[in-house]
């Protein structure tokens, strides 16, 4: 399940040093813009400890993580939405992801130039969004200019609806909204909006890059970033690119986890970020486990257990029979899967069981 987040911010804000803590894919970091060009790509292991906790239970021979895919992408000036800078470029990477990771500048630094010279974040993220909604407005308008006619005079209802739904989007991106600020049924969203690909629409995660004394408690940067995106449905990360840097640079666990006790920290920033990440695509784990390998399982949130299934082998979808759930904390209790099923812990569940985050699973079929 290949599902992408991207990272997007002004030029020097610190998106590829990021990048460059998340994965072992090395963009260029300069101090000057557009250093980076095509989107690189990097895929993170996303960190949990139960995985590690099942393979010593069950002594596996290897274990085998979930991941998440990051996307740095080149950096947006004003204009982006007419094809000023990379702006065609940028519009055309972000569309491809899933969710999106803004990262904004919330630190002083004389010897980082800042595109408009002057440190303030909210402005910053005000330049993105307001290219980000004039592309959606253009995409709105031009699905309404289709559909009205239809809509209006053909006395189509679902055409109807659907023009309904595309003046909200409209009225809210001429005020400067952006499409998440909406509230659209999301059952109507899927059946009648599925094509439309808003960008201000996808999910997001304002990270706020701040500087070493800020890292813990945030400053008065995040405070005006925090107020500004209090009315979207918005998530906001405070997070030190450079210490992170630092973090990575360290060579045993133990002195990563010594160079955060220093910083009053319990875990690194980059960690917070991937699991942030990885929710704000909507998704959880269910783990397989045996001898051989104890694996992690990467599905969207609702799914049920025969979509679950298909996403180890098509076959296992297309025959399935039924699943054996065990819950990870009962597992991890009682200590076996023979333990567990003694216990009457083990379910049996059927084709509309909706699998839940930690399931351990074995799927029976048959094709």
């Amino acid at each position: 399940m290949a599902l992408q987040c991207g990272i997007v911010g002004l030029p020097n804000v610190g998106k590829s040093t990021l990048f460059n803590c998340l994965s072992n894919a090395k963009a260029q970091s300069a101090n000057f813009p557009f250093c980076t060009i095509e989107p690189n790509i990097g895929v993170i292991t996303v960190p949990d400890e139960r995985i590690n906790k099942l393979m010593e239970l069950v002594k596996s021979e290897k274990a085998i993580p979930t991941t998440v895919e990051i996307v740095d992408i080149a950096g947006l000036v004003k204009g982006a939405s007419k094809g000023e800078g990379l702006g065609n470029k940028f519009l055309g990477n972000i569309r491809e992801t899933d969710a999106i990771l803004h990262v904004l500048r919330c630190f002083d630094d004389d010897n980082i130039t800042h595109v408009d010279t002057t440190i303030d974040p909210v402005r910053d993220k005000e330049i993105i969004d307001i290219e980000l909604q004039l592309k959606d407005l253009e995409n709105v308008e031009a699905r309404i200019s289709k559909i009205e006619k239809l809509a209006r005079t053909g006395g189509d209802k679902k055409a109807l609806r659907i023009l309904g739904h595309l003046e909200k989007y409209k009225e809210a991106l001429v005020q400067g909204k952006s499409a998440r600020t909406v509230e659209i049924d999301p059952v109507a969203k899927k059946e009648d909006l599925f094509d439309l690909q808003l960008l201000t629409d996808k999910p997001i995660m304002y990270v706020c890059n701040v500087d070493e004394g800020s890292v813990k408690n945030g400053n008065k940067y995040t405070e005006a970033v925090i107020e500004a995106v209090k009315n979207e449905n918005a998530e906001v990360l405070i997070i030190g690119a450079a210490i992170e840097a630092d973090i990575t640079e360290l060579e045993t666990y133990e002195e990563r986890q010594m160079f955060l006790e220093d910083l009053g920290l319990k875990e690194a920033g980059v960690a917070k970020l991937i699991n942030s990440a990885y929710k704000l695509l909507n998704l959880q784990t269910y783990f397989t486990t045996g001898p051989q390998e104890t694996r992690a399982w990467t599905f969207r949130k609702g799914m049920k257990a025969p979509q679950c299934a298909g996403i180890i082998h098509t076959d296992f979808e297309r025959g399935f029979i039924r699943a054996e759930v065990i819950k990870y904390n009962d597992f991890v209790t009682l200590g076996s899967e023979s333990a567990c099923r003694e216990a009457g812990k083990m379910g049996v569940e059927g084709k509309e069981y909706v699998v839940n985050d930690g399931d351990i699973m074995h799927f029976r079929f048959n094709v």
